[in-house]
């Protein structure tokens, strides 16, 4: 019947919703206590009755679907006179989710980025899209602007998109190297494939300090620290090489 396929929508992607917030807020705690993301959401994704699927911590999830099949649902459940509590829940943890590379960058630098220059690889809200509806990489954009960074992007397929909003409050480049030229820090809000294996050399020799925020957790940390990278990760430890000084 109508109703039930409708709701059925809804109810679907709103599951999956709550599976990445519900995860993103034990990234959180996992930073608090100590503990990998990584080995608990294999932990908890070998389970039969859980599976591996959208278990993984990010910067939030954006897109078409997910932000408005949530709310759609909370409004039903709005104008049935009940309280979608868990819902709103979930929408929360989201927005705050894409204020997560921000505050890991303010941790690092402070709260003035006056003359720092910030890289962002990816800004589609997931790979092989162009779509940066409700991406959280427009989110972090926007941040950095207001704390005066400089800011510099790249993306295989969002650059014409992303460059339709913001103009020339931001540099763009046709390669993601490119965009580390003298860059004070790297944040990765996309996981598209040409970011998961780069030349960390050339990645240190082209910027003015090797800081990466990964929104991904796509390296490993021994890795990153090995290379001489100051490395922040989402549910994973901090690494910052013995010799490194914040800039």
């Amino acid at each position: 019947d109508p109703a039930s396929a409708e709701l059925t929508k809804y109810v679907s992607n709103t599951m999956l919703a709550m599976r990445i917030s519900f995860m993103n807020e034990v990234a959180l705690l996992c930073e608090r206590v100590g503990a990998d993301i990584h080995s608990v959401r294999f932990g908890v994704g070998s389970d039969d009755r859980i599976g591996p699927k959208f278990l993984y911590a990010g910067p939030g999830y954006g897109g078409s679907c997910f932000p408005k099949d949530v709310r759609a649902l909370a409004s039903t459940f709005e104008e049935t006179g009940m309280e979608p509590r868990l819902l709103e829940a979930v929408d929360w943890v989201n927005e705050q989710q894409k204020l997560v590379l921000q505050n890991k960058i303010e941790q690092h630098f402070g709260s003035d980025l006056s003359g720092k220059k910030i890289a962002i690889w990816g800004l589609a809200f997931k790979p092989r899209t162009d779509d940066i509806r409700e991406a959280p990489a427009l989110v972090l954009i926007d941040r950095l602007l207001e704390l005066k960074a400089e800011v510099c992007v790249h993306d295989p397929e969002a650059i014409e998109n992303v460059r339709a909003i913001c103009g020339d409050r931001i540099a763009y480049t046709q390669e993601p190297m490119e965009a580390l030229n003298q860059a004070d820090a790297l944040a990765i809000a996309t996981e598209w494939s040409v970011y998961r294996t780069p030349d960390f050399s050339e990645m240190i020799t082209r910027m003015k300090s090797p800081v990466v925020f990964d929104g991904r957790n796509l390296y490993k940390p021994a890795d990153m620290a090995d290379a001489g990278f100051s490395y922040y990760s989402i549910g994973r430890p901090t690494t910052i090489p013995a010799y490194s000084e914040v800039q």
